[in-house]
């Protein structure tokens, strides 16, 4: 390999205001869509390759004033490597060679080759130009757009270091059309292929098969004869040939065709297969190229560092295709850069290859994973997260809880409050499976990708103790119980919490419909008084053995309690079974009175200001004033410096509240006897509690 980009810089181009990325070999660019990593490409394009032909306006970052910058930069470092990859001191002789007084060093004798590109628009000319420089040094990320740096202007590419881009859109069917694509291009060196003797030879043979095939054709014989008369409007001076095959060598390429199939004697043009093949045969053919420019430039004894690029390669492509498509990129020449949506290909990539790209505010920020973790961190975040669950690469938000029901009731509800799907919004809902240890794996890749997450924890001392120490090995030191992004149950799991909180009948009801309506009386009558294991005393240890006292446990159903115990067994006897049907009855339960909207202001003021505090904990509230304005359609709460609306819809079936006008909140509005009554949808509060969290949090 012998040398690396190893770091870019761009300002000012496309949703790019300023970023530093650094680069190994194989980089594979995830995030969400809009995170930046098409335009990192073209930015590696303009930079490198032939991007500058297409700049337009819109390739001009857009500022927070509405304002286009006026011009783009983008650095590029070059620096030399062993084989395996690492950093050296000092370019070997055929780069030293081919960059020469390009290469700078740093302090410590490290050199590098330092390329700077600036694009604007020519006011005189009208039209975008860009302009590469070599920098005397490497510049400071805190001043590097500013800082003065001697540039020596370039008037040429390196031609040992290739830019090849590979679109989002590629067919090779098309493509096989067009001299400039990359099938074109190893196509259009055939010729070059043959001596003289061998391309007479090899026409001889063609024009052989060419007049077979006529003279035996009736349709071909008649249509040469009529296209004989063409003599007539030259003077006799022209002649007619058919030529179904090609005449020259050098028009091979024109009529070149590919066919495929699963045998020699099956094989179908590729107009006639699908987009995957097509797809993956265009990515082939680009490999083919690359090794075709390396054979040349090794007869001519110039290095040879091809940057490939390539633009969501996995389209079209089944999983097991994205993943073998993935081994061969890596397996390429040269640097190569891939920016994906597919969590089958980012599976397959090591950890060091990872870019994670998102928005943030008015810049796009990348990250990728640290050094600092430890090998045992990394197989298990490789294990457990990256190579199991793909698709979170690709999240706005994490929510991680502890077990199967939460995994499969939170996203049901979630739709419910939100009115979306979660994967919609970009939400991952994750049951990791237990608690303490099993959460470490999901917070390092959270915290280093920079990837919001919330916790939904039980609320057992135990898994509250394991959730803060693990937290706290990845954040630090933290109140866990009031943190603004860990939801924690009160002293039980979430199965406990919905029976005593007032969802007992959503459970029955799931039960019920899914196992028959006697089925909880079938349970409880079937393991009644069965064992339920053995359970460790407090008891000191046995004299004799020294192990410690044990006693059997036995299910009690019937004491006042014991109904709710049975309802909690049937729950984990199989989890992912019950917990969408129950989340399914909890969305389906009747409304929940609040209050009379005619009794505002009046007598229900006590019971709204109540609900508010609980709900969106405004403490200002209390000492509010409460008023119905725009003609009794709108109630207004308001102090000197805070308020809050809530607005009746024309139809008087919905009530939208607002506060510091933003809606955060819909009741809902009937009409019953004459008086307009306010209800509110029943719901689990400490889900509620999480989804507003998620709501501030992720901006949703």
């Amino acid at each position: 390999m012998n040398i690396l980009i190893d770091t870019i810089r761009i300002a000012g181009f496309r949703g790019i205001k300023n970023l530093e990325m650094s680069l190994p070999r194989v980089a594979v660019l995830i995030g969400t869509n809009n995170s930046g990593k098409t335009s990192l490409l073209k930015a590696l394009q303009l930079a490198l390759g032939d991007y500058s032909r297409y700049l337009s306006e819109e390739d001009f970052y857009i500022g927070t004033d509405d304002k286009r910058v006026p011009e783009i930069f983008i650095d590029v470092r070059l620096v030399p490597v062993g084989n395996d990859g690492i950093r050296t001191k000092i370019f070997n002789e055929e780069w030293a060679t081919e960059f020469g007084d390009k290469i700078q060093a740093e302090v410590n004798g490290n050199q590098f080759v330092a390329l700077r590109t600036r694009a604007a628009l020519n006011t005189i000319m009208g039209v975008f130009e860009s302009k590469r420089f070599t920098l005397e040094r490497w510049p400071d990320l805190e001043t590097w757009q500013t800082e003065k740096i001697k540039e020596t202007k370039m008037f040429t590419r390196f031609e040992s270091m290739p830019f090849i881009s590979i679109e989002a859109q590629r067919d090779i069917h098309q493509e096989l059309k067009e001299r400039s694509s990359f099938i074109g291009k190893v196509l259009s060196s055939i010729e070059d292929e043959y001596n003289p003797t061998e391309i007479t030879a090899l026409e001889s043979l063609i024009k052989k098969v060419n007049d077979e095939t006529v003279n035996k054709s009736n349709v071909l014989l008649i249509l040469k004869t009529h296209l004989e008369q063409l003599n007539r409007s030259f003077q006799g001076l022209g002649s007619a040939d058919i030529t179904p095959f090609p005449k020259k060598i050098r028009d091979l390429s024109k009529h070149f065709s590919i066919h495929f199939g699963e045998s020699s004697s099956g094989t179908f043009s590729m107009e006639y297969h699908g987009m995957g093949t097509r797809s993956w045969a265009s990515m082939l053919t680009v490999k083919v190229f690359t090794d075709l420019m390396a054979v040349k430039h090794e007869k001519e004894a110039k290095p040879f560092f091809p940057i490939l690029a390539a633009e969501e390669p996995e389209a079209h492509l089944h999983p097991n295709a994205q993943k073998t498509l993935y081994s061969q990129l890596a397996e390429s020449k040269g640097q190569v850069i891939v920016s994906t949506h597919s969590p089958y290909l980012a599976a397959m990539a090591d950890q060091s290859e990872l870019r994670y790209l998102k928005k943030s505010s008015d810049c796009i920020v990348a990250r990728h994973i640290g050094l600092q973790l430890g090998p045992e961190d990394r197989r298990r975040l490789q294990r457990e997260v990256i190579h199991s669950r793909g698709e979170i690469l690709f999240s706005k938000a994490l929510v991680l809880c502890e077990g199967e029901t939460e995994e499969q009731a939170l996203p049901i509800l979630f739709k419910k409050y939100f009115g979306n799907e979660a994967f919609v919004l970009g939400v991952n809902f994750i049951g990791v499976g237990g608690s303490g240890k099993k959460y470490l794996p999901f917070l390092t890749f959270a915290k280093e990708f920079s990837i919001p997450i919330f916790i939904f924890s039980d609320g057992e001392e135990l898994a509250i103790k394991g959730l803060k120490k693990s937290y706290e090995k990845v954040f630090g030191e933290t109140n866990i119980t009031k943190c603004p992004n860990i939801t924690i149950l009160d002293n039980t799991d979430f199965e406990g919490y919905l029976i005593s909180s007032g969802f007992k009948t959503a459970i029955e009801a799931a039960i019920k419909e899914l196992d028959g309506v006697d089925a909880i009386e079938k349970w409880i009558e079937l393991k009644h008084e069965t064992s339920a294991g053995r359970k460790k005393t407090s008891e000191p240890p046995c004299s004799c053995c020294k192990q410690s006292i044990y006693v059997d446990v036995f299910r009690d159903y019937k004491s006042s309690d014991g109904y709710d115990k049975a309802l909690m067994s049937i729950l984990d006897s199989s989890k992912p079974k019950y917990a969408p049907a129950i989340a399914d009855k909890i969305c389906e339960l009747d409304p929940e009175y609040l209050f009379s909207w005619d009794k505002i202001p009046g007598n229900d003021n006590g019971i709204l200001i109540e609900f508010l505090n609980r709900h969106f904990t405004i403490e200002w509230i209390k000492t509010a004033d409460i008023e119905k304005i725009d003609g009794g359609r709108a109630i207004k709460v308001s102090t000197g410096k805070n308020n809050l609306s809530l607005s009746l819809n024309d139809e008087k079936t919905n009530v939208d509240l607002k506060i510091d006008d933003v809606r955060t909140y819909k009741f809902i509005a009937k009409t019953e006897n004459n008086k307009l009554n306010i209800y509110i949808e029943k719901f689990p509060q400490k889900v509620i509690e999480l989804f507003k969290k998620i709501k501030v949090g992720v901006v949703l």
